[in-house]
């Protein structure tokens, strides 16, 4: 296969401009945790997270998550190419510190809930899903 000179240099271009050009890393899971904590110490416990134990699709994960006293609470999912899904914030009217919601997860991976505290402290909690078919991409 021949190149002409403008091809050649088309190309050449385009892997300079591929290089030069900052890719977005993936998050990580304790990244996320720490910029969630401020770099604060996290206990193991005190927080409700209810996922099934096997999830046939992984479009569609139903999950419920609460901490009693908690002012918010983050879910992440460690396998997903981005691992924050969702922050659910009770203010001081708030009749209950649980949520529901359904979630992607893109195959067997570590759902992890971090709660806040009202008074500043934070808890932690995981569970294993297993999922048979792939929702992000898998």
């Amino acid at each position: 296969m021949e190149f002409t000179r403008r091809e050649t240099l088309a190309v050449g271009a385009a892997a300079v401009v591929a290089t030069a050009l900052p890719l977005p890393a993936l998050a990580s899971t304790d990244d996320a945790i720490a910029a969630f904590t401020g770099g604060a110490d996290v206990a193991d416990g005190g927080v409700d997270l209810d996922a099934p134990e096997i999830a046939e699709n992984g479009n569609t994960v139903p999950i419920e998550v609460g901490a009693e006293g908690a002012v918010s609470i983050m879910v992440l999912a460690a396998g997903n190419p981005t691992p924050g899904v969702a922050t659910f914030n009770f203010g001081p009217m708030a009749g209950a510190t649980r949520a529901k919601t359904r979630i992607r997860l893109a195959g067997t991976q570590d759902v992890v809930a971090v709660a806040k505290m009202a008074d500043g402290s934070f808890a932690k909690t995981s569970k294993t899903v297993k999922v048979t078919i792939g929702g992000c991409g898998g």
